[in-house]
């Protein structure tokens, strides 16, 4: 006799959306939820140093706004990528002008940074969704590999390993020569 795994309960978006948040927070991807791991010092340090250079470059032209650990619930589900970009003018705003708490869209840019024992599977079906709903860019980044692999629409993904490679970027951005070098550059603290 053959035992059948049993599957999962499966959750409507409206029922995950009611529960609680959580930390680390959870995701919700084909009627199943998926609790995200616990950052780690790495995966922390791009996040938090990343989303400030981006917004460095283009929130006082008001083109872009980059946040971090934002929900984004869009398409069937509801995902938290680390890192997500959007045009000044499609980030949902109240009558008043100030940002909306519920952001139901996709992201102009998806950026994935893997974390210790993190699947990377389920972190580039989530970028790869992005792209199908929209979105224009994706990066994951694998700091222990100290590589970027690069998602377009309708592209091969492109991974870039050394450290002269420059990062693309939102075209919005303009000309940003962001290294590969100069990303994982900042998580050095080495003494001089």
């Amino acid at each position: 006799m053959t035992i059948s795994p049993v599957a999962p309960p499966t959750i409507s978006l409206e029922e995950f959306l009611k529960l609680p948040e959580t930390k680390p927070a959870s995701e919700f991807i084909d009627g199943r939820i998926y609790q995200k791991p616990m950052p780690q010092g790495k995966h922390s340090l791009l996040q938090t140093l990343f989303a400030p250079a981006i917004n460095q470059l283009v929130v006082p032209k008001r083109i872009t706004h980059a946040f971090t650990e934002l929900r984004c619930t869009f398409g069937g589900r509801s995902i938290v990528p680390d890192i997500t970009v959007f045009e000044w003018n499609r980030i949902p705003t109240s009558a008043a002008g100030e940002v909306e708490n519920v952001f139901s869209l996709y992201p102009d840019w998806i950026i994935e940074i893997l974390s210790p024992d993190q699947r990377p599977t389920r972190v580039i079906n989530n970028i790869l969704f992005c792209l199908n709903h929209g979105t224009t860019l994706g990066w994951l980044i694998d700091p222990e590999e100290k590589t970027v692999i690069i998602f377009q629409p309708n592209q091969q993904p492109i991974a870039l390993e050394e450290e002269s490679d420059v990062l693309p970027v939102l075209s919005l951005l303009g000309d940003w020569p962001l290294t590969l070098g100069e990303l994982f550059g900042w998580l050095s603290f080495a003494k001089s």
